[in-house]
């Protein structure tokens, strides 16, 4: 990815463009795996994936996979940019001359890349998890016969009521009315413990099998060695950091079933989880996080590689200095 010189609008761009493109692919997926990892043995609705996707479609409708999609719309540019950006600013003030970083050096890299990206991704995921979560739970409490084909009900002693899931905005407006800017900022210990470890993993694992896939000592791999690079470390690293997910999910998710469990932290939630659950638990999810993060950063490696970037900056007009 870092082969060739990139000025940072054109990586900006390029971290948005990707990260629009994924996210519209495999949205859904990321829903079934919030809605996995978020129901307790006590309070199972879905079997797998696909029974989640199903019944997502069933009682919401085709949109209701896309449920909390336009949170992570706005604030994925900027979060995959900063990501990305980040990893080769560290890279380049890591590296000596243009040599070769070790792997500690690409390792310390991708824990600052992963370190500056909390900044948006932890009001991201803690909006985006509410919108997708709010259809389990609306699920949960009402009968089978009473589903609705675009928004679940519950049953109330005056009748049936319907639930509606409340807005990004109305989100934000509560957490910062109640809580103030911590609001938004709710499991970011979590957080940083699942976004460090990620770009550790990531980053030199994708640049290492990148490299074996280069033409001749200079030369770039071709797009397809990057895309399967990008997937490959990517699915590795979401599967390596799902417990983590898992506990994070856990600790933002604000509305909860009747029986499920609350959390007071990540050390609460650990012993909580497998005191009721098992070590098993920690896995919930593990390759619906695989099938999300995989395209995401082969996607991303591809921009970079096509250099969409430095293409859509061509249009503009220069300045004259």
């Amino acid at each position: 990815m870092a082969d060739k010189q990139i000025s940072l609008p054109a990586k900006l761009i390029n971290g948005g463009v990707a990260g629009l493109i994924g996210v519209t692919c495999v949205f859904p997926i990321d829903l079934a795996k919030t809605r996995l990892q978020n129901q307790q043995n006590g309070s199972r609705l879905y079997t797998s994936m696909s029974d989640c996707l199903i019944k997502t479609i069933r009682s919401e409708g085709y949109f209701g996979m896309y449920r909390g999609a336009a949170v992570n719309l706005t604030l994925v540019t900027p979060e995959k940019a900063i990501k990305l950006a980040a990893n080769d600013f560290f890279r380049f003030h890591l590296s000596k001359d243009g040599q070769k970083l070790t792997l500690l050096k690409e390792m310390l890299a991708g824990c600052g890349a992963g370190t500056c990206q909390v900044i948006v991704t932890t009001p991201m995921e803690m909006l985006k998890i509410q919108l997708q979560d709010a259809g389990r739970i609306g699920e949960r409490n009402m009968p089978r016969s009473a589903q609705r084909k675009l928004m679940p009900e519950t049953v109330a002693p005056g009748g049936p009521v319907e639930v509606k899931s409340p807005t990004a905005m109305q989100l934000t407006r509560e957490l910062l009315k109640e809580k103030g800017i911590a609001g938004l900022y709710k499991g970011l210990g979590a957080t940083l413990l699942r976004d460090v470890p990620f770009s550790i993993i990531y980053f030199p694992l994708f640049a290492n099998l990148n490299n074996l896939g280069k033409r001749g000592a200079e030369g770039p791999a071709p797009f397809y060695v990057s895309f399967a690079s990008g997937c490959i470390a990517g699915s590795t690293a979401a599967v390596a950091v799902n417990p983590v997910d898992v506990i994070k999910t856990r600790l933002q998710s604000l509305t909860r079933g009747s029986q499920e469990d609350t959390y007071s932290g990540v050390t609460d939630c650990i012993r909580k989880i497998l005191r009721n659950e098992g070590p098993g638990a920690f896995l919930k999810g593990a390759y619906c996080r695989a099938l999300v993060i995989a395209p995401l950063f082969g996607i991303a490696q591809v921009v970079y590689f096509l250099g969409v970037g430095e293409y859509i900056l061509s249009f503009l007009p220069k300045r004259n200095n």
